[in-house]
């Protein structure tokens, strides 16, 4: 039976990561309202704007819901603004709003939109070929805490991608390429991972 991965559809690059799961052979739904987290053996927060997509979340009466299901064990991928919204601290910022995953991040970490740049990874969770990997004003992760393995590092050893348990965050849009593997990973997360539905 497919699995059913919803995508939080408030802003951003949500149509890009329904297409690959559903590509993979998944059931991906676009979740805009609470009660369409039902059901799920998965989420994706995709990359956007965070301040943006943060609010929308209040607004909608995600933000508590999504939490929950993260410190319950969903498998969670956050990509991007959704690296941010996963993240226990965020260089700068009081507001932690899903405050589950055990990194400290820095936004726009590496400049301005005019900064964006793309580069091949290598990340061993996805085997031997380097994951080619586009990055737009990207957050980094300055810290981590002792339950967390950092996926994917730069050359100069900045730390761009990880997981702690079932969360999976990565500042890079993995959606934007042509390679699935990073979201391959993901699923492979969510099948080894038995729930109940709601």
């Amino acid at each position: 039976m497919a699995k059913r991965i919803g995508v939080l559809a408030l802003q951003g690059a949500f149509a890009e990561h329904i297409a690959i799961l559903r590509q993979l052979g998944a059931e991906a739904v676009p979740v805009r309202l609470p009660e369409e987290l039902q059901g799920l053996d998965g989420l994706v927060i995709p990359g956007g704007e965070s301040t943006t997509i943060s609010r929308l979340m209040a607004s909608y009466n995600l933000t508590e819901p999504i939490k929950r299901l993260g410190q319950d064990g969903l498998p969670i991928l956050g990509t991007c603004a959704g690296m941010i919204l996963l993240a226990k601290r965020v260089c700068g910022l009081d507001q932690h709003p899903i405050w589950v995953m055990d990194i400290e991040v820095r936004r726009n970490a590496f400049g301005r939109q005019v900064d964006s740049f793309e580069t091949d990874l290598a990340i061993s969770a996805l085997g031997g070929q380097p994951f080619h990997a586009v990055f737009i004003r990207a957050p980094w992760i300055e810290k981590t805490g002792p339950g967390v393995e950092i996926l994917a590092r730069l050359p100069d050893a900045t730390a761009v991608a990880a997981r702690e348990g079932n969360l999976v965050a990565s500042a890079f849009h993995p959606e934007l390429t042509a390679d699935y593997r990073f979201h391959d990973y993901f699923l492979n997360i969510i099948n080894g991972v038995s729930r109940d539905s709601p």
